[in-house]
């Protein structure tokens, strides 16, 4: 027995189709494309973010699992009375996709926020260790300007008692003039910097561990999705009245459809392929977390050779300024006072430069070793 006449679906509610994998995406990219002056996500923005993916799931998942409500006029053969049909049809495939729907928005919620993470440290990591070297700088600054300034008072009472002379006071006061501007400088510098509230504590190859198994998830998370296409399995029950003529009598009805996709093995293989090609695409993706993270290595690995190069043309100089201050000795004439305060003013400006490059090849040196 067949049914000829056509029949109607009504379900609960209706919503659009969710695409929470593209929404993820988007995210992720405007992430990783984001300038240098752009804040990083906020935890508020995150919450909020996650909780339209969720909602949006939840949406979705409560269409699926709402079952149809089923009405039809048939009629069996020809010949015979017409019927009308009434009753309830739920797909054990659509009950399974909602679970796992909202497996998937949770899974993009975790790739985002392990995104917006690790792309924060990558952006403002270095600009957190160069805030880091400014302010020892300015410790520097105020050490070697109490020493200056006590070579200051001890040459002024010497130009006072006419054992040296005014050009040799003002050649001090200009190197204190000259820290002046430097501190000033680096308080400009300092303030120019942007660091958000609060960046991840774990090493930088952690985070993009984190983020990689997430994108891995979450595209494991899609294809479980799209397998539950190649299945179904509809249960239909309810009443059918004779109304052609009208009996008294409503009987019950029911019906069981099962749906196979004959090209669900092919599909399930395309689909695999997918999910790897689709993690070996983010390890190479040029500006993705991992190519940051080797750009990051490169450019820290740069300026540890940078402040070496630094740090061994100063310390030459420093030796050069020790070895005519030994020349010097004890010598109390006003000739050899001059020369000692224009080399101890020199050493003391090379003590900043060098206190700066040691500081930040240590620092440099620590986050290397901390983040890879």
């Amino acid at each position: 027995m067949s049914w000829r006449m056509g029949k109607w679906v009504a379900r609960g509610f209706v919503l659009v189709g969710l695409t929470m994998s593209a929404a993820a995406q988007q995210g992720q990219t405007a992430a990783v494309v984001s300038s240098p002056t752009t804040a990083p996500a906020t935890p508020d923005e995150n919450a909020a973010y996650c909780n339209y993916l969720t909602e949006q799931a939840k949406a979705q998942s409560d269409l699926l699992r709402t079952p149809s409500a089923v009405g039809a006029f048939t009629q069996p053969e020809t010949g015979l009375p017409t019927q009308l049909v009434g009753g309830g049809s739920l797909s054990l495939s659509n009950v399974k996709k909602a679970g796992l729907t909202l497996e998937v928005a949770r899974r993009n919620c975790d790739v985002y926020r392990a995104s917006v993470g690790v792309t924060a440290t990558l952006q403002f990591a270095l600009a957190g260790v160069e805030r880091e070297a400014l302010q020892h700088r300015l410790t520097l600054i105020d050490a070697a300007e109490t020493s200056l300034q006590e070579m200051i008072d001890q040459t002024a009472k010497r130009v006072d008692a006419q054992d040296m002379t005014l050009p040799m006071l003002w050649e001090l006061q200009t190197n204190r003039i000259k820290l002046d501007a430097d501190r000033a400088d680096t308080q400009a510098k300092i303030a120019a910097i942007y660091l958000p509230a609060s960046l991840s504590a774990e090493p930088i190859k952690a985070q993009v561990a984190q983020k990689q198994a997430g994108d891995i998830g979450e595209q494991a998370a899609q294809d479980k999705l799209q397998r539950q296409n190649n299945w179904d399995v509809a249960l239909t029950v309810g009443a059918h009245q004779q109304i052609n003529p009208v009996a008294n009598s409503v009987g019950p009805y029911g019906e069981v459809t099962l749906t196979y996709n004959l090209a669900s093995h092919a599909i399930d293989r395309h689909l695999d392929n997918a999910a790897d090609a689709y993690s070996s695409w983010k390890k190479v993706q040029e500006g993705d977390a991992v190519r940051g993270m080797e750009a990051l290595r490169t450019q820290v690995e740069a300026n540890i050779a940078a402040q070496k190069n630094r740090l061994t043309a100063l310390e030459l100089e420093q030796s050069q300024v020790a070895g005519n201050l030994q020349k010097i000795g004890q010598s109390d004439t006003t000739a050899a006072l001059d020369f000692r305060n224009q080399l101890t003013s020199t050493q003391l400006m090379l003590g900043i430069e060098s206190g700066d490059a040691t500081f930040r090849l240590q620092r440099l040196q620590e986050f290397l070793k901390f983040n890879y």
